[in-house]
């Protein structure tokens, strides 16, 4: 790191241990608001669906405004860390305050609801197997970042979330320079997401993930849609976009999209903030940045991955149809469930389309490619929904006691989810990163981002007026 300031602060981070739950997040932030009450406030801003209060903690008095929010998939608590020292740090030190000139709005958790049904795993052990037997995510339609009011072509949303409202309203009153929605993803390495081509931060960035020991996510693109700026940064993902790629590919998009727009985009209506999403993994392998060529083509992995995913989503479905009829008690993971069997073959469709015609897939894949088709998506695709499946299953035991059905579903998806974690483990090397170095990546990012976003031209705003949609 070349910027001792940044280091000096990366430095002082804690070695966290776990998360924290929503509740330790509450408390944390009211005793901070207690310790220096002439520096922080704490904003309600709404409630989630289940009424329980939304708050953001609001630090110092600069000429730009910072908008930070922890959670809006609550299966990814790294930026709630990230938060827990931030918000300290600012509250201390004012001569960061100064340097920053920002007023901040941070959002420890923007969806307590959700995070809540996540916290199985929060204090470890923190392997593959924990992670996915407690894990929890909403359908797009029930996720606040991307529950925001769009109406594109044949897309028409307008149902924003409780919590999603409360988002909307603080844009709308504070008009943010800097806006950083904090997400992580689950296994491989780092990369990011920026509304601009921002070409000052690429090397800090690298340097960034470089210095805590990480390596760069160098395998498939999350999105393949997207645009590419540098190796593992791209621009900020777009529901239009997405909308674009599977008409352009032959797929009907409604088939696949439930939500709405992001939280970036609704801001562009009444500002032009520059955006950024750090994606930090919980498991990290080197194979992620290995360019070298592979013994396959970069089509056949592809496809062959997809096949798998097809395949796992079958053993799903199979076990989902056997037992819908007993779901009967309130069960948050049959929706996603549901869901999710009906959006995802929809994409993957677009992204077998994709693949067999796009010219650069004709090349070798790399190990770093072969790895993410083969390996990777399995974990995410089906690993972590066999995981949902499960506590769907076990959810309505509790309710109504075990029925032949039930227990021989819920045997049938524990031997896939345990032959998956074997797989895993087998196919390649992989250890667990510790929470200060996801933190770190994610803080260091969040300052290097908002200082480049503190000296845009104040005059380029993409002619945006205020208040006025873009």
């Amino acid at each position: 790191m070349k910027e001792q300031w940044l280091t000096d602060i990366l430095d002082d981070v804690p070695d966290y241990q776990a998360f924290l739950t929503v509740d330790e997040l509450k408390d944390s932030a009211r005793r901070l608001v207690a310790q220096y009450p002439d520096v922080v406030e704490l904003m309600p801003i709404g409630q989630s669906r289940q009424e329980d209060p939304i708050e953001a903690l609001k630090i110092g008095c600069g000429s730009k405004k910072g908008l930070i929010f922890a959670l809006p998939h609550p299966n990814e608590p790294i930026g709630s860390m990230m938060l827990e020292y931030l918000s300290r740090r600012l509250a201390e030190d004012g001569d960061l305050r100064r340097q920053l000139d920002y007023t901040w709005y941070l959002i420890k958790c923007i969806d307590p609801d959700g995070t809540r049904l996540n916290e199985g795993w929060f204090k470890g052990p923190f392997s593959i197997e924990n992670y996915g037997r407690h894990y929890y995510r909403p359908p797009s339609h029930l996720q606040i970042e991307w529950t925001f009011p769009i109406d594109y072509k044949n897309l028409q949303f307008d149902q924003p979330l409780p919590e999603t409202r409360a988002l909307m309203g603080l844009i709308e009153e504070i008009r943010p320079d800097f806006i950083y929605s904090l997400h992580n993803a689950g296994f491989g390495g780092a990369y990011f997401y920026m509304s601009e081509a921002a070409a000052p931060l690429f090397e800090p960035f690298y340097e960034l993930v470089e210095s805590q020991g990480l390596h760069l996510h160098l395998g498939e693109p999350e999105i393949v849609w997207v645009e590419q700026f540098a190796d593992a940064i791209f621009a900020t993902p777009s529901i239009t976009n997405a909308y674009d790629f599977l008409e352009s590919q032959g797929v009907d998009p409604k088939q696949a999209i439930s939500g709405g727009t992001s939280s970036f985009d609704y801001a562009r209506r009444y500002c032009d903030p520059f955006s950024l999403i750090c994606e930090m993994p919980y498991f990290d392998t080197a194979a992620i940045h290995d360019t070298s060529e592979s013994d396959m083509v970069r089509r056949e992995a592809i496809l062959q991955g997809i096949s798998r995913s097809r395949e796992g989503l079958g053993q799903i479905k199979a076990i989902y149809t056997a037992v819908k009829e007993e779901l009967t008690a309130p069960n948050p993971f049959v929706i996603s469930i549901d869901s999710f069997l009906q959006s995802i073959p929809p994409y993957l469709s677009g992204q077998e389309n994709w693949a067999r015609t796009e010219a650069a897939t004709a090349a070798p894949a790399t190990i770093a490619q072969k790895l993410d088709n083969l390996t990777i998506r399995r974990f995410y695709v089906v690993l972590l929904s066999l995981g949902m499946v499960m506590r769907m299953i076990e959810t309505q035991i509790a309710a109504s006691g075990a029925s032949p059905v039930l227990s021989a579903a819920l045997s049938r998806a524990e031997v896939a989810f345990g032959q998956i974690c074997a797989e895993i483990d087998s196919e390649l090397e992989y250890h667990v990163v510790p929470i200060r170095k996801l933190v770190n990546v994610q803080l260091g990012s969040a300052l290097l981002a908002a200082r480049y976003a503190a000296g845009r031209d104040a005059g380029a705003t993409k002619g945006a007026a205020k208040g006025t949609a873009i």
